[in-house]
């Protein structure tokens, strides 16, 4: 599974509030309950923040195995 690190921590180290993200339109308030939840985003969110932040996917999300098997 997916597993995303604190990603409001990050932008808010780069000056990015979530205040400010909604104001400027950068990142909606659903979106952003979904950041506080460590619940999936959208690949068009993720770039939005690998943008704002210089950062790469990679520092913001890993994959972690969760013991499930896939069903064939």
């Amino acid at each position: 599974m997916i597993v995303f690190e604190d990603v409001l921590k990050l932008l808010s180290e780069n000056g990015w509030s979530t205040y400010r993200l909604q104001k400027e339109h950068m990142i909606s308030n659903g979106t952003i309950v979904r950041l506080r939840k460590k619940q999936s985003v959208s690949t068009d969110t993720l770039n939005t923040i690998c943008r704002l932040c210089q950062c790469q996917p990679c520092d913001i999300i890993h994959y972690a195995d969760d013991g499930k098997k896939e069903q064939e």
